[in-house]
């Protein structure tokens, strides 16, 4: 349910009213009992998740390269097994 603000014709106060958008508009203000307004263009916050937006699609090329390289797995030179099974021999003596 969305909240919307209201602003009072008489005494000018500005409260937000949370109800269904299927609702009846308010009609009295809480604080003089006068007639009030829905102001327009509110009620709505956006949040954009996914591909296709800032992080993904308009940074830098320069991060886009670090990013990139952050990715990349890391691997570890391999080491011979005949080397490392000499090393072995010879702790064990």
């Amino acid at each position: 349910m969305p909240t919307y603000d209201y602003e009072c014709k008489d005494c000018g106060h500005h409260f937000e009213a949370f109800h269904s958008m299927s609702a009846d508009p308010l009609t009295d203000c809480p604080k003089c009992d006068g007639s009030v307004q829905r102001l327009l263009g509110t009620g709505a916050g956006l949040l954009f998740k996914g591909s296709g937006f800032y992080q993904t699609d308009y940074r830098s090329s320069g991060y886009k390269k670090d990013a990139a390289a952050d990715k990349t797995p890391k691997t570890e030179p391999k080491k011979d097994q005949k080397s490392s099974s000499k090393k072995d021999t010879k702790k064990a003596q």
